[in-house]
């Protein structure tokens, strides 16, 4: 069974790494249910099974061969195993609107829509465990004051706190990709830092502000501010990299008119 690039999979082969990301699913006294993205040959899922006391797992997978191959040698799973595009899931209907925890060994080529899928259905997921692509983990859990702190990492804080869990060098994959990887943990605020119906306000700014990120927001947020008050306070001289979650958020709702 061939790893192939038009899915972006690269096989976990480190039984330890496996069954730590199989554990870090902490919270499951809020949820009885798991969904595993892309599991592929069963690394991960086999330690994920070995929790069936804590929680039901179904898996996501659009690969026919790896359908198959989960089928052959993972037959408690047949009636749990959702064939398709995980980026395309009704995760409402997933479980009946139940909540869950998402986890897996998530595709390098689509990992940032898998977060903003996550964002989107974030309260359904009280928890997210997952292998990504270092730098996009960096992206997520970094805060302000870096050249790596941009859009995702704003949008997932603002409702998840997010924390690495471990690092995972190349040689523990095949075949082995040619970046270095992390696996985070995203657990759920108790109340996201900005209220659902301001949300579209607050991803405008950010995204606004990111887009000409070597621009101070005074030139960047023209669409959303007028220009007495762009020219007249400090933070509007400050580029986005230099802009916290939080001092986003009010500017978000300073913009929605809160």
């Amino acid at each position: 069974m061939r790893a192939k690039k038009s899915y972006g999979q690269h096989f976990l082969t480190n039984e330890h790494y496996a069954r730590q990301i199989a554990e870090a699913l902490e919270l499951t006294d809020q949820y009885d249910e798991v969904l595993e993205v892309g599991p592929g040959q069963g690394m991960l899922t086999k330690h994920l099974l070995d929790r069936s006391d804590a929680f039901h797992l179904k898996v996501a997978e659009a690969d026919r061969d790896m359908i198959s191959y989960l089928h052959t040698h993972y037959p408690q799973l047949s009636e749990d195993i959702l064939e398709g595009d995980f980026l395309k899931l009704d995760l409402a209907r997933v479980f009946g609107g139940r909540p869950f925890g998402l986890v897996g060994n998530f595709p390098y080529n689509i990992s940032s829509q898998i977060l903003i899928k996550l964002l989107d259905n974030y309260r359904l997921i009280p928890e997210m465990v997952g292998m990504f692509q270092k730098e996009v983990a960096d992206r997520v859990i970094i805060g302000a004051g870096t050249k790596v702190y941009g859009v995702i990492g704003v949008l997932v804080q603002v409702r998840y706190e997010p924390m690495l869990c471990f690092n995972v060098s190349r040689g523990n994959f095949a075949p082995p990709p040619r970046v270095e990887s992390a696996v985070i943990r995203l657990v759920r605020r108790p109340v996201p830092l900005i209220a659902d119906e301001h949300y579209g306000q607050f991803k405008h700014v950010v995204k606004s502000a990111f887009g000409q990120r070597r621009k101070m927001l005074r030139n960047s947020l023209k669409s959303v501010f007028p220009p007495e008050v762009l020219a007249a306070e400090e933070i509007f001289r400050r580029r986005p990299e230099h802009v916290t979650v939080e001092d986003f958020v009010a500017l978000a709702e300073r913009a929605a008119g809160v």
